[in-house]
């Protein structure tokens, strides 16, 4: 079996991994000229920086798609666990770290805001380690379920319990006013929201179980997050993969109703048997992979209910002696009129909520050098990068505010002397067609919009999607579980179809390798 997987995102990269260990081939169709589709790097001031996720958490996800490859993770990519989460700045320039060592956070949010404050923590860290723990098997890490009831199904008897604390009737922001008396840490568990590119006041309160992810541990990766794609394109490659770098892929191609290949933007057909669509659903949906693929993937996703954007800035810079440690946020004045301007009048934020990733930094905040450093900002914006142009004189007003607030919390950075790489709601709308710059695919928001997410299998035979637009979700380690469910539901379509027709080749279909596949 031939399999032709379209981008070199997370997902595509732990889907080729997966089916070229199992002795498929697998050509692996890149339009840019590196692997890790949003996991980027960029040269600022001759210095390379991430552009794109900074948080490793989850790597035993990662681990096991080595394992699978009967290699160890540890021998191609170096990880350590930080000691600490990250540091919260709130608008009244209070402080509050969170730590891997959960006794160490009570310690600290007691000292940040008393003793009933932290038993409030020690509570939410038990509820959000319910919700994980009840929906990572059943849904997190498993086939994409139905609806609902078919949850409940799969959570039976005994889970049923959990399945009804898990809050998905109610917004993450109602259930933290409910579960802390400061207002502060319902902002700083409210911005877990975003981590999916919603809103804490339209998302479930199911996501509180990022904050046990996080809990679980927070992973630096030494050379920057870049080399996470690296290390499973080498991986993909040592069993076999073929990468072809700027390849854009124009069409899905079809014969007697079901996929036959691929054609390329510079006329080439590459014949396949099997094509996994790593790209947002999208980019299918308003079909620029062809009609056929536009009819599998469903009527494109309305602009409101699309995710997040971001205006993101990659500084190399003087920046003053604030304790910054690896990560950082520093929160607005007011969290609700961040997100009313952001989703109901689709602007940036007059008063932005700003992450800050110091990759000088380690997780004690120490730096083993002097000089500019690089600062990775990140601030929430509308997914409208299709309709209008974010301009100059808007960016400007929107990053001024930003530095402004880190500087009324005593963090001070050189602007006249910076180089700044900017990315905006437009320029992703570019790089990621068909989502209008949204980064995490549709928004999580409502009890159902989980289900809404595709699964692996489309309408079309032969076509399969993985990506941070499909189920299980975004994020790094949910985009390589969709590398797993899709190699999964390949792998047990190929064994079905071998069943059905014993008259067939070996292995049900014909096997070509990447090097010999037809083209044209």
């Amino acid at each position: 079996m031939h399999v032709a997987i379209i981008g070199a995102g997370i997902a595509g990269l732990a889907t080729a991994a997966r089916l070229a260990a199992a002795g498929h081939g697998v050509t692996v169709l890149e339009k840019d000229a590196t692997p890790g589709g949003k996991l980027r790097e960029a040269v600022v001031a001759g210095r390379a920086m991430d552009v794109g996720p900074t948080v490793f958490t989850m790597p035993d996800v990662f681990e096991d798609i080595f394992a699978a490859a009967g290699e160890r993770m540890a021998d191609h990519l170096a990880i350590r666990r930080s000691e600490t989460i990250a540091r919260h700045v709130f608008a009244d320039g209070s402080r509050l770290d969170l730590f891997a060592d959960q006794k160490r956070s009570e310690r600290a949010v007691e000292a940040f805001a008393g003793r009933r404050a932290a038993a409030e923590y020690r509570e939410f860290c038990l509820r959000a380690k319910g919700v994980h723990d009840t929906l990572a098997p059943i849904f997190m890490r498993a086939e994409r379920p139905a609806g609902p009831l078919a949850l409940v199904a799969r959570a039976g008897p005994r889970g049923f319990g959990g399945m009804l604390r898990i809050g998905a009737q109610t917004t993450l922001w109602r259930s933290l006013a409910a579960q802390f008396s400061d207002p502060r840490l319902r902002q700083l568990f409210g911005r877990y929201a975003t981590y999916s590119g919603s809103s804490p006041f339209l998302a479930p309160a199911t996501l509180m179980l990022i904050a046990h992810v996080e809990q679980a541990g927070v992973w630096l990766i030494d050379g920057g997050m870049h080399r996470l794609a690296e290390a499973l394109a080498g991986l993909a490659t040592r069993h076999g993969a073929l990468f072809r770098y700027g390849a854009a892929v124009e069409s899905v191609e079809t014969r007697h109703g079901r996929v036959a290949g691929v054609r390329l933007a510079c006329g080439e057909w590459i014949a396949a048997d099997v094509v996994v669509a790593n790209c947002d659903v999208g980019a299918l949906a308003v079909g620029r992979l062809g009609p056929e693929a536009a009819a599998a993937a469903g009527p494109p996703l309305p602009a409101a209910e699309r995710s997040l954007s971001a205006l993101t800035a990659a500084v190399v810079a003087p920046a003053g002696d604030f304790p910054l440690l690896r990560h950082n946020v520093f929160f607005s004045d007011n969290y609700e009129a961040e997100f009313t301007q952001i989703l109901r009048n689709r602007t940036l934020p007059s008063d932005p909520t700003v992450y800050v990733c110091a990759a000088d930094r380690n997780e004690r905040g120490e730096r083993p050098e002097t000089g500019p450093e690089r600062l990775f900002l990140i601030i929430n914006a509308p997914a409208d990068g299709d309709t209008r142009t974010f301009d100059q004189r808007e960016v400007e007003t929107c990053l001024t505010a930003a530095f402004s607030r880190m500087e009324a919390s005593g963090f001070r950075v050189d602007r006249a002397s910076a180089s700044m790489h900017l990315s905006t709601p437009s320029d992703f709308a570019r790089r990621f067609p068909g989502t209008g710059g949204a980064l995490y695919g549709r928004a999580s928001h409502g009890s159902m919009a989980s289900f809404r997410r595709p699964g692996a299998r489309t309408s079309l035979p032969g076509l399969y999607l993985c990506g941070g637009s499909v189920h299980p979700g975004a994020g790094l380690p949910m985009a390589a579980l969709s590398g797993k469910l899709a190699s999964d539901a390949i792998q047990a379509d190929l064994a079905s179809t071998s069943r059905s027709r014993p008259a067939a080749m070996p292995g049900g279909m014909s096997t070509r390798s990447p090097a010999t596949a037809p083209s044209g």
